[in-house]
């Protein structure tokens, strides 16, 4: 767990942590609560490295 989220940050991960912080930034001024599960969803997808990558999401057949 630790090698994941001390690793591996690459251009899409850290667009992915700013803009989350943006979304619950601007949700919280504006107290338009329901954009935290937007910035909730970045964040998990930072944090983790989850979600497609530039050539799409796809599964490997075995």
């Amino acid at each position: 767990m630790k090698k994941l989220l001390f690793t591996n940050w690459h251009l899409m991960r850290w667009v992915r942590l700013i803009l989350a912080f943006a979304i619950a930034f601007h949700a919280i001024t504006t107290e338009n609560y329901f954009f935290l599960f937007f910035a909730l969803f970045f964040l998990i997808q930072a944090v983790f490295d989850t979600g497609c990558g530039s050539k799409g999401c796809n599964t490997t057949n075995s």
